[in-house]
């Protein structure tokens, strides 16, 4: 393909919690992007990852899973959802074998009076038959009758290759938007921060994780070391206590498995220090969601 052929576009991934989007999202750009845990509400970013070849540019887009707003949060999470339907060149709604499926969900209606290519994508099919899978099928295509059906396994990397194909069919002619070296358009300290939260998610439970926002304060990279400082910050005195636990340890647990996980995305030794700042009822404040970034008005 000559120069003046060069495909390049938006491909952004949607749709309710917990159906895989992450793990397709990592598996379609090769990298580790977004993190993963079971726990719903993991992506809280529309987090950015690029593919990059001669011909083409793939920029892929993984967004929050989509939920009823209980607070200011998750509206600015739902608003990221939103924005992924605006610059779309071709858009992969994911689902899966285990959702129910709700035909009056106000996201999926806006899906459904979308005028650009729409790969529907039903995740997990490991964990069903055949005969549910085509059932399915049969649904979701009276539901979407616009949108191309692939049944993938995202977990075990089934029909991924097929999805890819497919999108760069689907891309448009254009020049890259993102210079042809770049994998993402988040800073370094972004994925500290990502990295960081994701090991709280999986170490803390109930409502803790969900609390936490993490703040780089120090990123120092030197030749052979990055020394970081960040501040875990929680909405209650109580919740602080959890995050430290019994003598320190939590707080030791949990900057053990993000350094070590940090080190593997930088393939470089790091060192991490952890402190804890309650930041009173944070999800509900502008001023703090802007400091966030999760908010740019």
């Amino acid at each position: 393909m000559s120069q003046n052929k060069h495909r390049s576009g938006f491909v952004n991934i949607v749709g309710n919690p917990n159906v895989g989007k992450s793990t397709l999202m990592n598996r379609l750009v090769g990298e580790k992007i977004s993190i993963i845990t079971s726990k719903s509400q993991t992506t809280r970013h529309r987090i950015i990852g690029i593919v990059n070849k001669p011909e083409y540019q793939v920029v892929y887009s993984d967004t929050p899973g989509v939920l009823r707003p209980n607070y200011k949060l998750q509206e600015s999470m739902l608003n990221f959802s939103l924005s992924a339907l605006d610059d779309a060149d071709v858009l992969l709604y994911v689902t899966d074998v285990v959702e129910k499926i709700d035909k009056n969900d106000e996201f999926l209606g806006k899906v459904q009076r979308l005028n650009l290519p729409i790969l529907l994508l039903i995740n997990k099919i490991d964990q069903t038959n055949q005969d549910e899978l085509e059932k399915m099928v049969t649904q979701w295509r009276e539901l979407l009758p616009q949108a191309e059906i692939y049944p993938i396994s995202a977990l075990n990397n089934f029909s991924i290759d097929v999805i890819q194909n497919r999108i760069l069919e689907l891309l448009p002619e254009s020049p890259p938007y993102f210079e042809k070296d770049a994998l993402t358009d988040k800073p370094a300290r972004f994925f500290v921060t990502e990295i960081i939260r994701e090991k709280a998610l999986l170490i803390y439970q109930k409502e803790v994780p969900y609390s936490i926002e993490v703040v780089v304060e120090e990123f120092k990279e030197e030749n052979d070391i990055i020394r970081i400082r960040a501040v875990v910050m929680v909405e209650r005195d109580s919740q602080k206590g959890i995050v430290i636990g019994h003598k320190g340890e939590s707080l030791k647990k949990l900057g053990t498995m993000a350094r070590k996980d940090i080190e593997r995305f930088f393939e470089k030794k790091v060192f991490l220090q952890l402190y804890v700042k309650v930041e009173k009822d944070w999800r509900n404040r502008d001023n703090m969601l802007k400091t966030f970034g999760y908010r740019v008005d």
